[in-house]
C-alpha cells in the first residue's frame, strides 16, 4: 500500500514508538524487583530526545551521563539530581563543577589523574565530591571490536592494580567522599557468560578490598545488554531482562547495606525507533540494483562505523495506525544513501519487496545510538522525530 498520505512530511525522520517504550520500562521494572531494591540509571548516550527522557525520568529511573550536554539534558527532563551518575575519561573542569553544583549523585571516575582535579575544584567549591571508581576488570565481551570497553588495552577505567591505592587516596581527602566501585565491559552483549565472567571478578575485587576492611556501598556493573536487530517484532521487542538480572542474583555477592547498580540503555529503547527514509532512485547497475534512499550515515552511522545489521520494512499508514512488512520480498537491493562515502550503506544484497521511487521505508531498531549520534556531514539538517501519534496526525492531517 503506498503511502501517499505522508508525501508532505519531509524525509528523513525519526519515529518514537512511546507505547512500546513504556511497555518495556514496565518489563524492566518488573524483572528488577527484588527484596533488595535496584538502581537503574538510563544510559542518556543512546538516545536523548527529550520526549524520550522525559518518559524515563517519569517512570523513576536515574540517569548515566557522560557529558555536562547530557547532565543538563536530564535535569530539564525530571531526572534528579540524587540519581545522576557522571562518567567518561575526558571531564572537562567545567562539567566538573557543573556535576558539583547540581549535587549529583557520584562520579565514575576513570583515572587518579581525573580524581585529583575534582579533588581540587571540589575544594575550591567548598564542597564534598562523591565518587565511585571505575575499575577496569580486563574482561572481554563478544561483542563488535569498537565498543568492549573492559579490556587492559581499552581506554576506559582504573587498572585493577591501583584500585586499593586509590580508594586509600580518595578516602584521605576531606574533600572526596569514596562510595562505590563501578564496572562496564562493552555494548551490544547478548552471550550472558560475559556477564557471569565479569560478576565473578567483581567478587574477587570485593574480597580484596574486604581483606583491607574495605566495603563499597555502591557496585555499578554498568550496562551493556544488547537487543535483537534482526528480529524487531513479537517476542524479540523487549531484551532478556530477566536474564540479565538473574545473572547479578545468582553470581554476583554483595553485602548487607551493599547497593546494587546498573546502567542500561539500548536495551531500553533501540527497538521503540525507526529511521524512515524516502527511496529516491531505484539505479540499475552492471552488477546490483541499488535503492538509494534520502537518509544517510549522517542519520544512522551504525552501518558504517559498526558494519551493524538493522532489518529495513516498507512503510504505510493504514488507517489509523502504521505498517511495517516485506511483503512480496523478490527482488534483491544495496540499500544506500546519498552521502560521499563508500562507507554510506544500510544493507547489501537484501531481499525486498519491488521498490520505486517515492516509497517510504523503515529502518528498524535505531532508538538507540541513531539521533543520537546524528551529524551535519555535508551540510545535511539534523533529522526530526516524531511520535508514533505525532505523525499519524500528520498523516490525516495531509490526507
Amino acid at each position: 500500500m503506498y503511502a501517499g498520505t505522508l508525501d508532505t512530511v519531509p524525509t528523513p525522520f525519526y519515529l518514537y514508538d512511546t507505547k512500546l517504550l513504556a511497555d518495556t520500562l514496565d518489563e524492566l521494572r518488573r524483572e528488577a524487583c527484588t527484596s533488595e531494591p535496584l538502581h537503574i540509571h538510563y544510559a542518556v548516550k543512546a538516545n536523548a530526545n527529550p520526549v524520550i527522557l522525559r518518559q524515563i525520568a517519569a517512570a523513576g529511573f536515574g540517569a548515566d551521563c557522560v557529558s555536562g550536554g547530557e547532565i543538563r539534558a536530564a535535569l530539564d527532563a525530571g531526572f534528579p539530581a540524587a540519581g545522576i551518575v557522571f562518567a567518561g575519561v575526558g571531564k572537562a573542569d567545567w562539567e566538573i563543577r557543573l556535576a558539583l553544583e547540581s549535587n549529583i549523585a557520584a562520579f565514575n571516575v576513570e583515572s587518579r589523574e581525573e580524581m585529583a582535579v575534582i579533588e581540587e575544584l571540589a575544594a575550591a567549591m567548598g564542597r564534598t565530591a562523591r565518587v565511585c571508581l571505575r575499575i577496569n576488570p580486563n574482561v572481554g565481551a563478544h561483542t563488535h571490536a569498537n565498543i568492549t570497553t573492559g579490556l587492559a588495552e581499552n581506554k576506559f577505567g582504573i587498572d585493577m592494580a591501583d584500585m586499593l591505592p586509590t580508594i586509600q587516596q580518595a578516602q584521605a581527602s576531606p574533600h572526596l567522599s569514596f562510595e562505590g566501585l563501578h564496572f562496564h565491559i562493552g555494548s551490544q552483549i547478548e552471550e550472558m557468560d560475559d556477564f557471569c565472567a565479569l560478576a565473578r571478578k567483581v567478587n574477587e575485587l570485593l574480597s580484596t578490598l574486604a581483606a583491607s576492611g574495605i566495603m563499597p556501598r555502591i557496585v555499578n556493573v554498568g550496562g551493556g545488554l544488547g537487543i535483537n536487530y534482526c528480529h524487531p517484532h513479537g517476542t524479540q521487542l523487549v531484551p532478556r531482562f530477566r536474564d540479565y538480572f538473574d545473572v547479578y542474583r545468582h553470581e554476583l555477592r554483595l553485602k548487607p547495606g551493599q547497593e546494587f547498580h546498573c546502567e542500561l540503555g539500548r536495551a531500553i529503547v533501540a527497538q521503540m525507533g525507526s529511521l524512515i527514509t524516502r527511496v529516491l532512485y531505484v539505479k540499475h547497475g552492471r552488477h546490483k540494483r541499488f535503492a538509494i534512499v534520502d537518509a544517510g550515515m549522517t542519520e544512522l552511522i551504525r552501518p558504517a562505523l559498526y558494519d551493524a545489521h538493522h532489518c529495513i520494512e516498507t512503510m504505510s499508514i493504514e488507517g489509523r495506525s502504521i505498517h511495517f512488512g516485506n511483503e512480496g520480498a523478490t527482488e534483491t537491493y544495496d540499500i544506500v544513501g546519498p552521502i560521499c562515502e563508500s562507507s554510506d550503506v544500510f544493507a547489501r544484497d537484501r531481499a525486498m519487496p519491488p521498490l520505486c521511487r517515492g516509497q517510504l521505508l523503515a529502518i528498524r531498531s535505531a532508538g538507540a545510538y541513531g539521533e543520537a549520534m546524528a551529524s551535519t556531514y555535508n551540510c545535511r539538517p539534523l533529522p526530526k522525530a516524531y511520535t508514533m501519534k505525532e505523525l499519524l496526525s500528520a498523516a490525516h492531517a495531509n490526507a
